[in-house]
């Protein structure tokens, strides 16, 4: 599997205990404290058990989050753009002591993962904001998020006990690292792909895939199930509308539809690093960074998240982004193309906001055909109308 190169950092991460090994660490972890923790979090401990963050093993330190908010690496100097971090309440955080063992729970208190304390520090959340997204203004969702989060963050290495459960939904398209590289060298993809979305797909996506499918072996279509917005389309209904496009228009042979299991930041430029290393991880090559990627609102310009990527010397993310400009349907070229090869004017070209399909659909309304097909279409119209 060498030749779809190394995960982040050389190796990918394994902290998942099984057998003889997890029952008695679930024994030990009766006798310890314990600290609840939400859904967010339980989408982190997934990932650093798993090896989607590698090379981290746990929640960070100081030196890492410190370096990661100034300098887009951790303390070792490897890349890394997002701080991954435990907020624990401030009434409650006097009680860890560095080297003790905790409990991590979820809502219903089932044990989820050990933590090992190596570190207890507080974190600026208004430097930490402008830093990671940009702006300190609360009517960012990222933003709001962390200004309502405890100001006190513990880091430590973990081990997952239990898989945090998911909706059968999404949990069944749920592929770790080791899987999907496997997947990959039994088809004999040597370059693979990868595209992130927390959207339904339509026309223009359609397009930028099939696009960077003509230079590669294959396509990872990994669309986010973690924590979103209230306001996005939930993850089933994107995944059934996933189905219904790969089913009509995609060779099935050189697509794996998985699910990512990390939550939403809406950390735009950062975040787009963030999820190219990730997608390293599960054995991805290349990575499709489109417009506004993990953007949000108007806090990010239309190709920053493309940019980002200047900053970085040749070689050092170990995964080459795919940079493509907004896509459309243009009547008087009768296809779709983007402002680098159609010469027509806006007039000519379909184009839709998020706000208004989810307008049509509530009244019924399916979406042009030339902005989504109609078999997704359905999909939405049943769910959302």
């Amino acid at each position: 599997m060498s030749f779809l190169g190394a995960p982040h950092g050389g190796l990918l991460v394994d902290r998942e205990l099984a057998g003889e090994a997890r029952e008695e660490w679930l024994g030990r972890a009766k006798e310890w404290p314990v600290l609840p923790v939400g859904r967010r979090t339980l989408s982190d401990l997934l990932c650093l058990a798993t090896g989607v963050y590698s090379p981290l093993t746990g929640f960070m330190t100081r030196h890492d989050y410190w370096r990661v908010l100034d300098e887009m690496r951790l303390a070792s100097g490897l890349v890394w753009s997002l701080p991954i971090v435990l907020p624990v309440p401030e009434d409650t955080a006097g009680s860890f002591r560095e080297g003790q063992w905790v409990a991590l729970v979820d809502e219903g208190g089932q044990p989820v993962a050990a933590l090992r304390v190596e570190d207890r520090f507080r974190r600026d959340p208004v430097y930490e904001a402008r830093q990671v997204f940009g702006t300190s203004d609360p009517r960012h969702p990222g933003v709001a998020r962390l200004l309502q989060e405890p100001r006190v963050l513990v880091g430590g290495t973990v081990w997952l006990l239990n898989r945090p459960e998911l909706a059968q939904e999404e949990g069944q398209y749920v592929l770790d690292p080791r899987v999907t590289r496997a997947v990959f060298a039994e088809r004999g993809w040597r370059r693979v792909v990868g595209f992130q979305t927390r959207n339904p797909i339509h026309r223009a996506h359609e397009y930028i895939l099939k696009c960077a499918l003509e230079i590669v072996d294959g396509l990872l279509l990994h669309p986010l199930v973690g924590e979103t917005k209230a306001d996005d389309v939930p993850a089933a209904v994107r995944l059934k509308s996933y189905r219904a496009l790969i089913e009509g228009y995609f060779p099935a042979q050189r697509l794996v539809l998985a699910a990512f299991p990390a939550a939403m930041r809406y950390a735009g430029p950062r975040e787009a690093v963030f999820h190219a290393l990730c997608r390293k991880n599960y054995g991805c090559t290349h990575f499709i960074v489109g417009r506004d990627h993990a953007g949000v609102g108007n806090f990010y310009g239309t190709y920053d998240a493309q940019r980002i990527f200047d900053q970085f010397a040749p070689g050092e993310l170990g995964i080459t982004p795919l940079f493509f400009e907004h896509a459309f349907y243009c009547r008087r070229c009768g296809s779709m193309a983007t402002a680098r090869t159609c010469p027509h004017d806006p007039q000519a070209r379909v184009t839709l906001s998020g706000t208004a399909v989810r307008e049509m659909l509530r009244r019924g309304e399916a979406p042009p055909p030339e902005f989504t097909r109609p078999e997704v279409a359905a999909v939405l119209m049943q769910a959302m109308g």
